[in-house]
C-alpha cells in the first residue's frame, strides 16, 4: 500500500516553520526516505478522516 502524506493524520502544518511536517518520530533511515520522497510503505500512515471520530461519538 503506497502512502500519501497529504491524507495522513500525522502530516500537519507547522506554523512556526511554515511548512508541513510528519509528527511521528522517524529514525534516521526513515527520515532520509521521507525527505527523498521514497517513503512508499509508511508504517505510521493513518487516513486523515476527521469526521470518523465524530461519527463514533454520535
Amino acid at each position: 500500500m503506497a502512502s500519501n502524506c497529504e491524507t495522513c493524520m500525522n502530516y500537519e502544518y507547522d506554523e512556526e516553520y511554515e511548512y508541513y511536517v510528519c509528527t511521528k518520530n522517524l529514525d534516521e533511515d526513515e527520515m532520509y526516505r521521507f525527505i527523498k520522497g521514497d517513503f512508499k510503505e509508511c508504517p505510521y500512515y493513518q487516513f486523515g478522516d476527521e469526521y470518523q471520530i465524530v461519527r463514533k461519538q454520535m
